[in-house]
């Protein structure tokens, strides 16, 4: 083969491989836009100083340990907003105080609502603290002595945004917007705690737990030491944690809180959650996912009090929120009021913790309606007398067709007693009684009767009792609401039992002159009786609903005088001289 040949074969399979390489071979054109990487790039000469927990590594893939990070003393640092006061202690990054400012206590004077209870948050943990599925890890990271930072968030000034000035780390008090940022290390465990405040009762917290550069599962943020109002009687069976899973709110009293058996061992409700937290009567601390798909841990424990001189224990309910997976927990916790127009404007709504029940559909127009009247009339227990008053002439026109009925019914009292009298000696199975049943239907067609007439306004007026009951005694608007005199707080019971007595009397009058609908002596005792049973169940509760009861037996007794005066009952005489 000529050298000629040898070289066009040459040239033809050069440019064969040359083609196959391009089409297969070579890498993908750059996406527009992104930056070439550099040719070469030497290692750092030293780490970030901020560098997040486990994102070092060797060049062999191995998680570098972290840097011993501790503060040289304890330290107080202090946010505040119109709307709260918050208190943070370094050694463990935890919460030692949370007031709130537009809530204050029955003290003289009044002082801003503390919902932390430091007495038993001395013995069993603060809230915001640790909890982790390893022991001596949870103490540890608890115990430490954290360094603080804080940030301002940026503002906008005449439409410009503006960042703040840096705040000065020897700084201990600050104002909202600002971010808190909490970071110790001892050179195996490492923990970073950030949060987030701004005008809102809402806190954005970020959380990473690692060890050795790698991350922990079973992190959680805890609420411990107790919660809430410690004016509230009986304050510990008052305080529930309850999550929100699966679109169903679900309530645990601390009976029901930690496994069975042993209630101070953390048990564990898998999320993901729509929301946790712990609430009493009147406010909340709420948990609210943020990127973290939350699961709930709950349990109870005991610390000491003195108790009429002598020592005792009380149960407190405690919980935490966080991810049984490795990794950062970032959630948003809501620690407010249980205002429901408030809760309403969290994203998901909390307003279900607001229980009216069933009554719901009832009990939030009335609260609406006490919140307008209060408008014009600033006082709760005139805006309550008010509402009364507009119910009961609402259904007058049933009152009044009740009355008719029940003016029949006694009309019809002494001839159906007859009847009665003369079938009582057979027994109620005895077939005989049937037609003492006929005889007695036959009366009331003839007359017109309808023997549920006269339960007409019961009938109505109960699902609206029972709203009133949950709005009086649910609503934070309540709260601390004086009306005149001795009432000072619409939502507690009435200190010396005024109110109570006061109903007690009226409905027992208002029965006295409300024509009887039965013969029966035995029967007619009961109804005289009823006014003193339902006396009994009010003496506990709340001031305001009896205020409203105390109201309605007035206007009932004028009304009932009125169609006493106007629609005289008819005389049985007839009937009488039909009988003799």
């Amino acid at each position: 083969m000529s050298d000629q040949v040898r070289g066009i074969i040459f040239v033809v399979v050069a440019l064969a491989i040359l083609f196959a390489w391009q089409h297969f071979f070579s890498p993908p054109p750059p996406v527009p836009g992104s930056k070439p990487a550099p040719a070469a790039q030497s290692a750092p000469a030293s780490p970030p100083a901020a560098a997040p927990p486990g994102a070092a590594a060797t060049a062999a893939g191995e998680a570098k340990p972290p840097v011993a990070a501790q503060a040289a003393a304890e330290k107080a640092v202090v946010v505040e907003s119109p709307l709260y006061r918050v208190e943070f202690s370094n050694h463990g990054a935890v919460v030692r105080s949370w007031t709130l400012k537009k809530y204050f206590t029955e003290e003289k004077p009044p002082q801003p609502l503390e919902l932390v209870n430091a007495d038993a948050a001395k013995q069993m943990g603060w809230p915001f603290s640790l909890l982790l599925s390893d022991a001596p890890q949870t103490q540890l990271a608890n115990d430490g002595l954290y360094q603080v930072s804080a940030s301002y968030a940026q503002t906008k000034e005449s439409g410009a945004a503006q960042k703040a000035p840096p705040a000065s780390p020897e700084a201990s008090e600050f104002h909202a917007p600002v971010t808190l940022a909490f970071h110790w290390s001892d050179a195996h465990l490492e923990v970073t705690k950030k949060f987030s405040f701004d005008a809102s009762y809402e806190t954005l917290v970020e959380t990473s737990v690692s060890l050795d550069g790698k991350a922990v599962p079973g992190a959680a943020l805890a609420w411990r030491g107790g919660f809430g109002d410690k004016a509230v009687p009986k304050q510990s069976a008052t305080v529930n944690v309850f999550y929100k899973l699966n679109g169903k709110l679900e309530t645990l009293q601390y009976k029901k809180l930690g496994i069975s058996g042993n209630q101070a061992q953390p048990a564990l409700q898998p999320g993901p959650m729509e929301f946790t937290g712990l609430e009493d009567q009147f406010f909340t601390a709420a948990f609210l996912p943020d990127g973290t798909d939350l699961s709930l841990w709950h349990w109870t424990q005991d610390h000491s009090i003195v108790e009429e001189g002598k020592p005792a224990s009380e149960p407190e309910a405690q919980m935490a929120a966080g991810s049984p997976l490795p990794g950062p927990v970032r959630l948003r916790a809501f620690v407010g009021p249980k205002d429901l127009a408030i809760l309403e404007r969290v994203k998901p709504p909390l307003a279900e913790l607001v229980q009216f029940g069933w009554t719901g559909v009832i009990a939030k127009p009335l609260l609406f309606i006490l919140q307008w009247t209060y408008k014009y009339v600033p006082n709760y227990g005139w805006a309550i007398i008010l509402l009364t008053l507009v119910i009961n002439f609402a259904m007058f026109p049933l009152k009044m067709k009740s009355y008719r009925s029940m003016q029949k019914m006694q009309k019809v009292g002494p001839e159906i007693k007859s009847i009665q009298d003369r079938y009582k000696k057979y027994p109620m199975s005895d077939p005989r009684k049937r037609k003492m049943n006929e005889e007695v239907m036959a009366i009331y067609q003839r007359e017109g009767i309808n023997p549920m007439g006269s339960c007409l306004p019961m009938v109505f007026q109960m699902p609206i009792w029972w709203a009133l009951w949950r709005v009086l005694n649910g609503a934070i608007e309540l709260r601390h609401a004086p009306w005149l005199g001795w009432i000072h707080d619409l939502s507690a019971m009435d200190p010396y039992y005024i109110l109570p007595i006061l109903m007690t009397i009226t409905m027992y009058l208002m029965t006295k002159m409300t024509p009887q609908t039965t013969a029966d002596p035995a029967q007619q005792r009961m109804m005289t009786l009823m006014p003193l049973m339902m006396g009994f169940i009010f003496f506990r509760l709340s001031s305001g609903l009896n205020l409203y009861m105390f109201t309605s037996n007035l206007v009932g007794m004028g009304q009932q005088w009125y169609l006493n005066r106007t629609h005289p009952l008819p005389s049985t005489s007839k009937f009488k001289k039909k009988s003799e």
